[in-house]
């Protein structure tokens, strides 16, 4: 008797996909309750549209604009505002809680996530302050292989990145389009092998979210886009971002970066 071989693609295909948020109803329950726990707020509460940041500045700046209402879970900070139909979401730093943060956010299927980002200049031409909308992000982090097998590409939403295009353009904004590097690899800046990578690669950023928020994205089916600022240039003698370069950084940048991502979610809520 001859068996049928189960190929191991398939195998894979069937693993990945018992394991996305909506195909399994008690990890679709499980996620809302950590949703509510982990940023003190109930899931009813939340807009249709997200804005991601890594920052508490951000949050205050926001919060600072009208009628914003703050909350503060056992893991991350959220403010909700009814004027801008937006909440924006401070779910930390690295790839793996971007992971989380779009598996529990994919529980109230938002029409659509924009991240809110900081990135190191990698490409000599750019400087600090520039914007960056990435149309691809290398996957050198160790999260989005749970959610797609690696040959899959780390892309936004198309529609997302267009609608902050058009804002970028409409006030005369400069911005660079191009691959960034999402990696899990702090102090890199000390790796001799690992710059070398990287200048063949000619990523024009680097950065630590991007490609686990877009991998996780497409398969929690979150539409997500992303507007990174340049806050340093890790590659050049002095570069590297420090706490008094930070500040500086927040004080002259956030309240554009804020209210291009703002602006965006507002075309999105009317037309998107």
């Amino acid at each position: 008797m001859q068996h049928k071989k189960t190929s191991r693609k398939t195998v894979t295909g069937l693993q990945y996909k018992s394991n996305r948020i909506h195909e399994n109803k008690r990890k679709l329950r499980i996620a809302k309750d950590m949703l509510e726990r982990y940023t003190g707020s109930p899931v009813e509460r939340f807009k249709n549209q997200i804005i991601l940041t890594n920052f508490e500045y951000y949050l205050e700046r926001f919060h600072n604009l009208g009628d914003a209402e703050r909350t503060h879970g056992s893991a991350m900070t959220v403010v909700h505002s009814d004027e801008a139909n937006v909440s924006m979401i401070n779910f930390s730093i690295g790839s793996p809680t971007a992971a989380l943060i779009i598996e529990l956010v994919s529980t109230i299927n938002p029409k659509a996530v924009l991240f809110l980002g900081m990135c190191g200049a990698l490409h000599r031409s750019l400087k600090v302050g520039d914007f960056i909308l990435p149309t691809a992000a290398i996957r050198d982090e160790g999260s989005s292989v749970h959610f797609m097998p690696t040959q899959v590409p780390a892309l936004p939403t198309f529609k997302i990145q267009k609608f902050v295009s058009q804002i970028l353009v409409e006030r005369n904004l400069d911005y660079r389009t191009g691959v960034v590097h999402t990696t899990d690899y702090r102090f890199w800046e000390f790796d001799e092998r690992f710059k070398t990578q990287l200048y063949e690669e000619r990523a024009l950023a680097i950065e630590m979210e991007s490609a686990t928020l877009f991998v996780a994205g497409f398969a929690c089916k979150v539409p997500i886009g992303a507007l990174l600022l340049v806050s340093d240039l890790p590659l050049k003698r002095g570069g590297i971002k420090t706490g008094k370069s930070a500040k500086a950084v927040f004080r002259q940048f956030t309240d554009l970066h804020l209210e291009i991502g703002l602006k965006a979610m507002s075309e999105i809520a009317e037309r998107g």
